[in-house]
């Protein structure tokens, strides 16, 4: 394999607010060994201010897992980046993209773009603080501008502080007039900036973020860049990364059925249960399981019934799939 083939950062699964939760990554980590994931965004003012176990737990089968924090003063984010190694992550990364209202009223994500030594100053504060890696995920641009300079001089003055690897959502965003869905559509893909700023920057990790669905799109990617990064099409269709480990990785391929990671899943439901806490909670990540398979419709409508919540998750897999086998077996 060539050097870039083995980079931690060659498959990824993007942060995502309200889903990449702990339950999810404990999913994820059932289908690939190797493809790092991410942790939704975490507010500085949440770690430092609020209930700090509950922002950074994690099961041990998780790993690689990375931070993501959401920022801009220096101080804090050292503060913080030093709590997720003690904490045992394997990387923070500085979110300078999501452009929702609430987070722009934060002044950090997206905004953050247009502060370039700023967020050399905060990459700086957290590579001084911490000895794991200290990454940035960004747009290619602000509003409707595309200029190339803007994103380039941004990669340049954050690089300049010591940042190494740069995850780029290939589209800008929209700060005025967009909700954060429609700043992940509306807004075109751009790839070939990304695959400019690879070749500009060639010894910095160049990983790209923004649309990809099929195994092709990422082959193709992979051809010019160190990484990429999927965040819609993993969750909904979870299996897409069953071969990952073997293809992308160079590892032992997975042996894993789809009916034992549902069992997996089980199992891990039943110990949530019996501490305390909703298996909903884990069970909504894996509704993409069985998809694109006979009965994958009515397994899924099994599992969301809030009329089951009360049941053993064992009992509820056991009726997906009689449910389900009896739609494939009439059709």
């Amino acid at each position: 394999m060539a050097a870039h083939e083995t980079s931690p950062w060659r498959l990824s699964v993007a942060p995502m607010m309200d889903w990449t939760d702990r339950h999810c990554r404990y999913f994820h980590r059932l289908i690939t060994r190797h493809t790092r994931l991410y942790t939704e965004m975490v507010t500085t003012g949440a770690l430092l201010h609020g209930d700090v176990p509950r922002h950074l737990d994690f099961n041990p089968e998780e790993h690689p897992v990375a931070l993501q924090l959401g920022g801009s003063e220096p101080d804090d984010l050292a503060k913080c980046a030093k709590l997720a190694q003690t904490w045992g992550y394997e990387e923070v990364n500085l979110n300078c993209g999501c452009p929702s209202e609430r987070v722009q009223r934060g002044a950090f994500g997206a905004c953050l773009m247009n502060e370039p030594q700023l967020v050399a100053d905060c990459v700086k504060a957290m590579r001084d603080a911490v000895t794991i890696p200290v990454t940035v995920k960004h747009r290619i641009g602000i509003d409707q501008s595309e200029s190339y300079g803007f994103v380039s001089d941004f990669i340049g003055t954050v690089a300049a502080a010591g940042c190494e690897v740069f995850v780029v959502h290939a589209r800008n965003a929209w700060l005025k007039g967009l909700s954060p869905k429609e700043n992940r559509e509306i807004p075109p893909l751009r790839y070939e900036v990304v695959h400019r700023l690879k070749r500009d920057f060639p010894s910095l990790t160049i990983v790209l973020n923004g649309g990809l669905e099929t195994h092709e799109q990422i082959d193709e990617q992979l051809a010019h860049l160190d990484g990429v990064m999927l965040g819609r099409e993993a969750y909904h269709n979870p299996w897409l990364m069953a071969d990952w480990d073997e293809r992308y990785f160079g590892a032992a391929a997975q042996t894993l059925t789809r009916s034992e990671a549902e069992g997996r899943m089980v199992a891990y439901m039943s110990r949530l249960q019996a501490a305390g806490v909703p298996w909903s909670h884990a069970s909504r990540h894996m509704l993409g399981l069985w998809n694109g398979t006979p009965g994958a419709r009515k397994w899924r409508q099994v599992w969301s019934d809030h009329k089951l919540k009360g049941e053993a998750p064992e009992r509820v897999s056991d009726l997906a799939h009689r449910r389900s086998a009896a739609v494939s077996v009439a059709a």
